[in-house]
């Protein structure tokens, strides 16, 4: 795939908010699936438990990472050095 440059489709204006959501998606998508099976194990309806888990931990932790994001910068900025 020599010369391969993707190309965004987003503003880079909103790349807070693009980052949040795929950090949402991502870690609730995960930790969903490793409390479902820690709940109720590896049962023949997991995937349509852990399904409507992920829904739910996305609706709650897109807006928490957006409303969390300022105050993890700044967390960040006192703990690193320049």
């Amino acid at each position: 795939m020599a010369g391969f440059k993707p190309r965004g489709i987003i503003p880079q204006k909103y790349s807070t908010t693009v980052f949040a959501f795929f950090m949402a998606l991502l870690m609730s998508m995960l930790m969903s699936l490793v409390i479902s099976i820690f709940n109720v194990g590896l049962v023949s309806n997991i995937i349509s438990i852990w399904l409507r888990a992920w829904v739910f931990a996305f609706v709650v932790a897109f807006p928490v990472t957006l409303v969390v994001s300022p105050l993890v910068r700044k967390l960040v900025a006192l703990v690193v050095i320049d």
